[in-house]
């Protein structure tokens, strides 16, 4: 049994360790010590857990600016890919940003990554033509 549910506190170190595992050359700003808490700061309802027997499984991380949603992240364990748990975490998002009044929804992928850009285009997210830009600061 999968719930999906608000991230708290004591799931730190079972998000920590999903995040390691599936996303292994994440760079530094990306690791949970450093996004969690910021996240935690702005829209905390907007970052979602899987969790199965206790277990975390699964993660979705999402914001609102009052014009565009974002999703930042969606997270799967290996061991649990390919059994919906993915397609709910996003569903479960996206009728947080409906509710909040986001009208579009915005995402990014790493180029050449097709199982991904597979799964979102399975949910009728298309590829928009665009440059993506940005700065650390």
């Amino acid at each position: 049994m999968i719930h999906i549910r608000a991230y708290a506190a004591p799931d730190f170190e079972g998000v920590r360790a999903l995040w390691e595992e599936v996303f292994p050359n994440d760079p530094p700003w990306n690791r949970a010590e450093l996004a969690i808490p910021e996240k935690l700061k702005v829209q905390p309802e907007l970052f979602l857990v899987a969790e199965a027997e206790g277990d975390i499984v699964g993660t979705a991380m999402a914001g609102y600016d009052g014009h565009r949603g974002w999703l930042y992240t969606i997270a799967v364990a290996p061991a649990h890919q390919r059994a919906g748990i993915g397609s709910r975490l996003l569903v479960a998002v996206e009728e947080k940003l409906t509710a909040l009044g986001c009208g579009k929804i915005n995402l990014q992928i790493r180029a050449g990554n097709e199982a991904v850009t597979q799964f979102y285009a399975k949910h009728g997210y298309l590829v928009e033509e665009r440059v993506s830009m940005g700065k650390r600061t």
